[in-house]
């Protein structure tokens, strides 16, 4: 399935690839990629890098955003461009290995009220990637969070954003991913309107992929601080979405004075680290928006 068609049919999925300086991760995705027969689309959210033309390079559509919209508008602009019945989310520090697509879709079709498809996510360690909690998930919270790993294929309320099957027209029906959050917990709230909808999200291992977390994006200064920033004022939104506590005064509190105490040790990469949270929380707490603090509102 995951193969090209045949001439004259139509393939089934699309994979989306969301990239921001991503031009040293870029290759080794593409390849796996198109090895596997997959035809993609790049959403370039105006990186400074090779990034773009790298893509179009390796046989790519690119659709070049003037700006950084932010990784859930990007993937919701690369599926509304697809044509396919299926499409495949991708981070571009994501290599697919052989037969994963094939796998999530023969899944997708022996399971078709299912709404999500979630491949295994081996990291660069060996380890397997399985969150074990989340704090949107109604159920199955696992509050001490130990991780388990299912033996075959299994529901879970909670996967990773970092690389899943979706049918476009469920992705697009539900709204893709919430627009108000420019960066982090995504995931989750889309997790969270799949399992509202009463559709089942599924783990499906014997569908392989390596993530080399953290690395879609190559280091820049004051990235750490924007990172941090919208950790915490992503947190705080889906927080209050579903009615959950607030969080942003107790982050504001406590990184705020963490701030302090890293200030006082002139360790930049700590007064970065908890600065951006702290900031993040108390532009919450004023309401400030995400899409405000980068210039999209």
């Amino acid at each position: 399935m995951s193969r090209r068609p045949p001439d004259g049919e139509a393939p089934v999925v699309t994979a989306i690839v969301v990239a921001f300086d991503s031009a040293h991760a870029l290759p080794d995705c593409l390849d796996a990629l198109r090895g596997e027969g997959i035809a993609t689309i790049v959403v370039d959210n105006a990186s400074t890098d090779d990034s773009a033309a790298l893509s179009e390079r390796r046989g790519a559509r690119v659709i070049r955003n003037g700006r950084n919209e932010g990784y859930g508008r990007a993937n919701n602009t690369g599926v509304r461009a697809a044509d396919t019945e299926f499409v495949l989310i991708v981070n571009p520090d994501v290599i697919v290995q052989k037969g994963a697509v094939a796998a999530l879709v023969d899944a997708a079709q022996r399971y078709p009220d299912a709404g999500f498809f979630a491949p295994q996510i081996v990291e660069p360690s060996g380890r397997v990637f399985f969150q074990p909690r989340s704090l949107l998930a109604k159920h199955l919270t696992n509050p001490g969070g130990k991780l388990v790993l299912p033996e075959g294929e299994a529901c879970a309320p909670f996967f990773s954003g970092a690389c899943f099957l979706m049918r476009r027209s469920f992705f697009l029906d539900l709204g893709g991913f919430d627009e108000k959050i420019f960066l982090f917990y995504e995931d989750d709230d889309l997790c969270r309107r799949i399992a509202d909808t009463g559709a089942a999200l599924i783990y499906v291992p014997q569908a392989r992929v390596g993530h080399g977390r953290g690395r879609s994006s190559g280091p820049k200064p004051g990235l750490v601080f924007k990172s941090r920033w919208h950790q915490a004022w992503s947190r705080a939104y889906v927080s209050r979405k579903y009615g959950l506590p607030d969080p942003a005064p107790s982050m504001f509190a406590v990184n705020a004075l963490k701030t302090l105490a890293a200030g006082l040790s002139f360790r930049r990469s700590l007064i970065e680290r908890y600065g951006g949270s702290a900031a993040g929380a108390l532009a919450f707490l004023r309401g400030r928006s995400a899409l405000r603090q980068e210039g999209l509102s």
